[in-house]
């Protein structure tokens, strides 16, 4: 993962605390909300998109668009392991384009995913803040890793 990926210190998670020791239920079960087909510099990429309700706010405080800035979505993010949602979920896709769409190239195609935090999207006058409107996360998972994740399925896991 790259240095400057949000999701760098979800890894570094995994790695030094490993995975959540309650059942992994919904992990396998889950749905993607929509996938897109965009046009992306002549390229048509695919882009998984998931909607979220979540309340960031603290109890005491009312809802602004403030608490869905992109470092508070980041933490919310990887404390209810959507990283690893995410991941899932651009396999899933990976593995559909590859056996439905000609010419697949999971470098051109795949575009990473789209979470949008309903509650801190407010319309016209949404804020953006660090360049990204507030209530709004997007992550391409390394090309790679989805690749060698479907693989490892694909093989039955480790051995």
């Amino acid at each position: 993962m790259a240095a400057d990926d949000p999701f760098a210190p979800y890894a570094d998670r995994l790695a030094g605390r490993g995975m959540p020791t309650e059942p992994l239920r919904g992990y396998l079960t889950g749905s993607i909300d929509a996938v897109l087909r965009l046009t992306v510099d002549g390229d048509v990429r695919y882009v998984v998109v998931d909607y979220k309700t979540n309340r960031l706010a603290p109890p005491s405080e009312p809802v602004t668009a403030w608490h869905y800035r992109p470092a508070a979505m980041t933490a919310a993010m990887i404390d209810a392991h959507y990283p690893l949602q995410l991941l899932l979920y651009s396999v899933a896709l990976h593995r559909f384009l590859r056996w439905r769409l000609p010419g697949y190239d999971p470098d051109r195609h795949l575009g990473g995913g789209l979470y949008l935090f309903v509650r801190g999207m407010v319309g016209p006058a949404t804020p953006v803040a660090d360049g990204m409107p507030c209530g709004v996360m997007t992550w391409r998972p390394p090309t790679a890793l989805v690749v060698e994740l479907s693989a490892l399925i694909d093989a039955g896991g480790p051995r």
